[in-house]
């Protein structure tokens, strides 16, 4: 199982205020974006949903099953994050949702010019190599796991919605800006994880796959920067203007997700975990790993063996 970032829940709604219990909608609006929040208390399939703009939608407690474009159904469910593009519409069902067991979501709708804008700035004051590698928003990669950074963006965008400031608008339209750059981000690894991915457009990708060869060894920033023809400083600032970590927090989340595919074995012990993810000492990668997965190597290996 991945390591996901949670939302922040808003307090469901009371139950005397509630105008529907399918997808109860309330509504947030400022000047370049409306924050919905939808509620369901009762079981329901197949419920449509289509905004005019495109909408980042995150799910916050309970589990829907989403009906997107002609692509396969899939659960949805708290700590994961679905982008629709504008006039798309959604199928949504609720398997198991009741008034003891809500589902909530927001579904936020950005209006397309901040979305325009934002790109353009980027393309011109951080072009990226090649005439036509552009920063854009991948509708294909349309849903992802929340890692840190991005829940922190999009808690920042529910605070300023739901808030009373004078300015809250002004703050919004800021975090909005930097939603769009941590989509495109988080877009980019999601990418770089798919092992059929290459980009030879991108001069970070020998580096990339340098990393995934080599994940037993210890790897430091001069090697990668060679791998990409580049200065260590220069690499280091597009490497993490393109995935929005570092080169060393990208080759630890590489690791972590070794070890995990490892401990799906279980007979296999810590300490051969630990040194074949290129760790000498085995407490450092025990307290690693349970910075990263909130649990010890031994308790995830016990969870997820299915023998």
């Amino acid at each position: 199982m991945a390591n996901k970032a949670l939302l922040f829940t808003p307090a469901l709604t009371h139950e005397k205020s509630l105008k529907t219990l399918v997808e109860n909608r309330t509504i947030f609006s400022l000047d370049h974006c409306e924050l919905n929040i939808f509620e369901t208390y009762q079981k329901s399939d197949l419920v449509p949903l289509k905004f005019n703009d495109l909408v980042v939608t995150s799910m916050l407690r309970g589990k829907k099953v989403m009906h997107l474009f002609e692509d396969p159904s899939f659960e949805y469910l708290p700590g994961e994050t679905v982008i629709v593009p504008s006039n798309a519409e959604m199928k949504i069902d609720f398997p198991e949702a009741s008034k003891e067991n809500p589902t909530q979501c927001i579904a936020l709708a950005i209006d397309n010019q901040i979305i325009t804008n934002t790109l353009d700035f980027l393309n011109e004051k951080y072009p990226k190599e090649g005439k036509s590698n552009l920063w854009k928003l991948d509708h294909e990669n349309y849903f992802f796991y929340n890692n840190v950074e991005l829940a922190g963006t999009i808690n920042k965008l529910i605070k300023e919605c739901m808030g009373n400031s004078l300015t809250k608008d002004v703050l919004a339209d800021l975090t909005l800006q930097e939603l769009i750059i941590r989509i495109i981000q988080t877009q980019t690894t999601k990418r770089f994880e798919n092992e059929r991915f290459i980009d030879s457009n991108s001069p970070i990708t020998p580096a990339i796959e340098y990393i995934k060869s080599n994940i037993r060894e210890t790897i430091n920033l001069k090697d990668l920067s060679d791998k990409a023809c580049m200065s260590t400083t220069s690499f280091y600032r597009y490497f993490k203007r393109e995935l929005g970590m570092s080169p060393i927090e990208y080759i630890l989340n590489e690791k972590i997700k070794y070890a995990k595919k490892l401990l799906s074995n279980p007979n296999i012990q810590v300490n051969e975990v630990s040194y074949a993810t290129g760790f000498e000492d085995c407490n450092y990668f025990i307290r690693l790993f349970k910075k990263y997965e909130g649990v010890t190597p031994k308790q995830y290996q016990l969870m997820n063996y299915n023998g």
